[in-house]
Parts: structure tokens; sequence; C-alpha cells
């Protein structure tokens, strides 16, 4: 008999969920603090739709994303339309497409939410709040560079001052399987293992390539450990490369930052199904989550681009709560000016509607530690 009984109006589609007070106030501020950072580093904000055609917003990169994104018909057109699952293959399509002949390097930044088909194993939610840069048109080192200082930046205006890059290179591994000519049934068995982390496999199926990719799987950790053993790795011309690139740009971001945590996972490749180059990921210390993640790409066909994009919701899981906005009630008879002025100063001015018969208690319901009346301000005790 339940079966036939309207859901509850709170009930809501698996992974998605409102933001009450006072977390959509603290989210929505701390966007605009990331948001200001990127503004500060030149960094001119875009704002895509937030559907698209199919066939636009899954083509180039964003075809790494299809799986995860809604489809529906579009009553105007009849043609397929899909959700943003990611934000990073429209803004490359404005830069090819609407800002074609702007200067280079065009820098980029984008805050808004995309939806997905499902969630993650570690993260169940399907609406996904995203903040992030794109800096297309230039590649190397300190473009590279460049992102993890920023983010860096960013993430310290919202109390995130102790965070990790993690740094990986998703071509090195490609690059030593083509040069050595594995087959497609080794190279299968091969990442099976490599995204595992099974050292035992990787030995099993690594073949001459064995040793290499066991001592870069175990190099994993801090920056100097692990670009020490990539120096002393057999690499072939194209692996060396990404090597170089990699050693480049962690020289690039501590010579600007040398307290910055860095680490290297040379061969993860796990999520960066479009990248080209070197690639990270932002922890929090003792958090799993991701806070955010990016790397080198192509925008359009051929254009050098890189982006990272940072989680808000993440974000203030790992951060400190802030302090609530202090609330003051107005009284009926409470001096405009002086209300104005408390607003300035960062309260929230709670109006009286009505008379009331005692206003302090009314103060006090409306969760307000301070009452302004006609004789001044005033602190509203507890009961």
């Amino acid at each position: 008999m339940t079966d036939d009984l309207p859901p509850h109006p709170a009930l809501l589609p698996a992974g998605l969920r409102d933001l009450l007070p006072p977390e959509a106030e603290i989210e929505a501020a701390a966007v605009e603090r990331l948001m200001a950072v990127f503004a500060s580093h030149g960094y001119e904000r875009v704002k895509p739709p937030l559907l698209e055609f199919e066939d636009t917003l899954l083509a180039g990169a964003g075809g790494a994303v299809a799986e995860h994104s809604f489809r529906l018909m579009d009553p105007d057109s009849h043609r397929m339309l899909a959700l943003r699952s990611d934000t990073t293959p429209q803004v490359a399509r404005i830069a090819t497409t609407r800002l074609a002949r702007a200067p280079r390097p065009l820098r980029l930044s984008y805050a808004g939410q995309c939806l997905c088909v499902r969630g993650s194993q570690l993260l169940a939610d399907r609406q996904v709040a995203q903040a992030g840069i794109e800096l297309i048109g230039a590649e190397g080192p300190m473009a590279d560079a460049e992102l993890v200082l920023v983010a860096a930046e960013a993430l310290a205006a919202i109390g995130l001052a102790r965070v990790s890059f993690d740094l990986t290179l998703p071509p090195l591994v490609p690059a030593l399987l083509a040069a050595a000519g594995v087959c497609a049934t080794a190279q299968s068995a091969l990442l099976h293992a490599l995204d595992r982390k099974d050292a035992a496999a990787v030995r099993q199926h690594g073949g001459a390539l064995a040793e290499t990719l066991t001592a870069l799987l175990l190099a994993a950790g801090a920056a100097p450990g692990a670009l020490a053993a990539l120096a002393a790795a057999d690499l072939p011309p194209e692996a060396r490369s990404h090597a170089a690139c990699l050693a480049a740009t962690v020289a690039a971001i501590h010579e600007r930052a040398p307290a910055l945590k860095l680490t290297i996972d040379p061969i993860e490749f796990r999520g960066f199904r479009y990248h080209t180059g070197v690639c990270m990921t932002v922890y929090a210390p003792g958090r799993h989550e991701e806070l955010g993640r990016g790397g080198r790409y192509l925008s359009g066909e051929s254009e050098p681009a890189a982006g990272l994009t940072l989680f808000p919701d993440a974000l203030l899981r790992a951060a400190a709560r802030p302090a609530p906005r202090p609330r003051v009630y107005l009284a009926p008879g409470a001096d405009p000016a002086v209300a104005a002025a408390l607003r300035r100063d960062g309260r929230a001015t709670i109006a009286a509607l009505a008379p009331v018969a005692d206003s302090v208690a009314e103060a006090r319901r409306l969760g307000c530690a301070e009452i302004l009346e006609t004789d001044g301000l005033r602190a509203v005790t507890a009961e």
C-alpha cells in the first residue's frame, strides 16, 4: 500500500541535495574569494550555459566526459542536448570560437554547477560545484607552474594554506608502452596493474619494462625522490621529454613558493583521459578527497592549454568553518542610518515587520545576538 503514497516533498533524486543556511552563503562567499584571486592574476570570467547541443559539448576533449553527461531532447530544435558534467570543454569551445582572435595566452576563469550521471565511489553527489582557471595558448613549465601557484593563493584566501599538489604525467606510460612495442593484450593487463598500484602484477606483465615501471611505481612520494627516480630511469626520448617538463615545472613552482608541498606519482593516469602533459591533483593534509584537479590538454585540435578546477564543496569540507554572520534585530523605530552602518560592518540586520510584545524575546527567537532599539544597540542575553 505504501507504493501508492506520493513521495515526500523534500525527497530528492539520489546524489542531489539542498544546500541550506548558512552553508549556501558560506559556499557562495568562498567561491567569490577564489574568483577574486583568479581575477587578480588576469583570469577573466566567462559563463558558459548549463546545456549545449550534444554534438558540440561532447566533441574534442568533451568526449572524455560523454559517459558522465545527461542528455535530453530540445523541444525547440528537436536536437539532442547534453548537460555539462565538466566546464573545461566549454571554456575550450569559447576559446576556439568566440575568442579565437583574442590575444594569447588567454586567461579565463569560471564558476558554476555541473551535473553527472552518477557519483564516484568516494562521493555520491551528482551535482558538483566547480571554480577554475584555464590558460590557453601557452605551454611549458612556467605555464603549468602558474596554475599551481594561482590555485595555492586562492586556496589560502579561503583558509586552506596547508595543501599539497600531487603532480603526474599521464602520457608517460603510453610513451613507454609505445616505444617498447607492447601488444594490446599485455598493455591491458599492465595498465590494470598500474592502476591498482600492484607492483607484483607489474613485474609479471611488464616484460622488458618491468624494472622501469616498478621503480617508477615505488617512487611515488615527495617530489625530490620521484624526480631522482625519473632521472635514473631508462626512458625513451618522448618519455624523457615529459619527465624533463615535470622537473622544470617543479623547479618553477619552488622558485616562487619554496614551502609549497609537492608530491609526484610518475605513473598515475586515472581520470586524466584527455590530458597531454603535466597534471595535478590537490589534497588537504589527512584527507583523501580531491580538492581539485587539472593539467595540460589541447584546446580545439591543436592549441596548447592547461587548466585547474577546484571543487568548492570539497574545499568547504576541508576548511575551518567560518564564524556565522552576526545578526542584529531591528526593533520598531530603530535608526536606519545606524542599521546601515551595522550592515557595512558585516552584520545582518533583521527588521521587525510588525510590533511585538517583547522585542528581546523576538530577537532571541530569530537568532539575533544584538538588538537595535530607539535608544541604541545592546546585546541580547541567552535565556
